[in-house]
């Protein structure tokens, strides 16, 4: 992520001017600034390749009391009754609640926001680097609480998550691997909690399952291994995989799919990891089937010798995330000059914020796997 000012004789100018002697023209410098920047911030946290950004946004004006009417999110086959997941603070604890899907779900709503600033002599100076690294930041230490908030949501919702007397979680055939047969029964194990009210096949049933998981380096490592690793989990004899499905890994370094579905890579997951340790914490004494055994067993999750992975579906609008927009701009980044700071402290500051409320709408589109 990075944010650049083009060293052009207008921006250099308008720069310069904000380390005038003259508040007035000083000030208004910094506030042509804000407007230009603000919408440019917005748009650079909305696009980048994040957890936060698998939420579909959903803008709002902030003057407004938000809800979502959820039965226009849900098919008329869908249970009578549905499990949100919400946040009342960022990073806070995310609660559950029962609803019937005929309902107006009010939420709530929190800030995020950042304060920089930087000396003044930089702006008289023309650095324009200076000034673009002091938004580039802003921008990264919104993102970073929005990643925090985001996953903290889906972790907690994934290791609760319980439809149809079947928990979500699955753990893999065999310990520390991760094999094709896994995302296999991944697939399975959607088709199964995703069912229609009174349990059967729902109307819409090609476009639920999974189209992304989230996985960490030594998962990609494993796909990787695929090209020239057995892939069986039957039996005793080492089965290869077919030589274009090999070619295919091969060729494929990057891993950007996979099995039909998109390779999400993160290094916040992994044994031990700080995702991996959310999803511990929030799944506490909760047992999960075991890995394929002749008779069945439970267990915990462990964080330090175990890792989750995720499956998502993103073609359902169930993960939303709603965000205010100003009434008079339709901004959903507020960009304002900073004026706490007084002449003798030669400090130009910037403050920015924004509006949201994140919230899952219905669980069954996530899936995990305990590897």
């Amino acid at each position: 992520m990075k944010i650049t000012l083009d060293r052009t004789p207008e921006q250099v100018e308008l720069v310069k001017a904000m380390a005038s002697k003259n508040r007035d023209v000083a000030y208004e410098a910094q506030t042509a600034l804000a407007e230009f920047i603000g919408p440019v911030l917005a748009e650079v946290v909305n696009a980048a390749p994040t957890v936060s950004n698998m939420f579909t946004s959903l803008q709002f004006n902030s003057d407004e009391s938000p809800s979502i009417p959820l039965d226009l999110y849900h098919d008329i086959t869908d249970e009578d009754y549905i499990q949100v997941w919400s946040q009342s603070v960022p990073g806070g604890l995310p609660t559950n609640q029962v609803a019937p899907s005929q309902s107006e779900l009010k939420f709530t709503t929190y800030t995020l926001d950042s304060a920089l600033s930087f000396d003044k002599r930089y702006a008289s100076r023309s650095r324009l680097d200076v000034v673009s690294k002091t938004f580039t930041r802003m921008a990264q230490e919104v993102l970073l609480k929005q990643e925090k908030t985001s996953a903290s949501m889906i972790f907690t919702a994934l290791a609760n998550a319980e439809t149809n007397s079947e928990k979500h979680v699955i753990r893999s055939a065999q310990a520390n691997r991760f094999l094709l047969s896994d995302l296999n029964k991944l697939f399975t194990k959607a088709k199964r909690i995703n069912t229609a009210w009174t349990g059967g096949t729902p109307a819409e049933r090609r476009g639920r399952g999974i189209t992304d998981i989230l996985v960490s380096p030594e998962i990609v490592e494993e796909i990787r291994g695929l090209a020239y690793n057995p892939i069986n989990t039957v039996g005793t004899d080492s089965i290869p995989g077919t030589d274009s499905m090999r070619d295919a890994v091969f060729n494929s370094a990057g891993i950007p799919e996979f099995y039909g579905v998109s390779i999400q890579e993160y290094n916040e997951m992994g044994n031990g990891q700080k995702w991996n340790t959310t999803f511990d914490v929030a799944a506490g004494d909760t047992e999960y089937d075991d890995h394929y055994a002749t008779a069945a067993s439970k267990d915990t999750f462990d964080g330090s010798t175990e890792q989750i992975i995720v499956g998502v579906d993103l073609s359902r609008e169930s993960m939303i995330r709603a965000v205010a927009t100003d009434s008079e701009s339709g901004d959903e980044f507020s960009l304002v000059a900073d004026d706490q700071f007084v002449t003798r402290q030669s400090k130009i500051g910037y403050y920015g914020s924004l509006e949201e409320g994140r919230m899952i709408i219905d669980d069954r589109v996530l899936l995990g796997l305990i590897v």
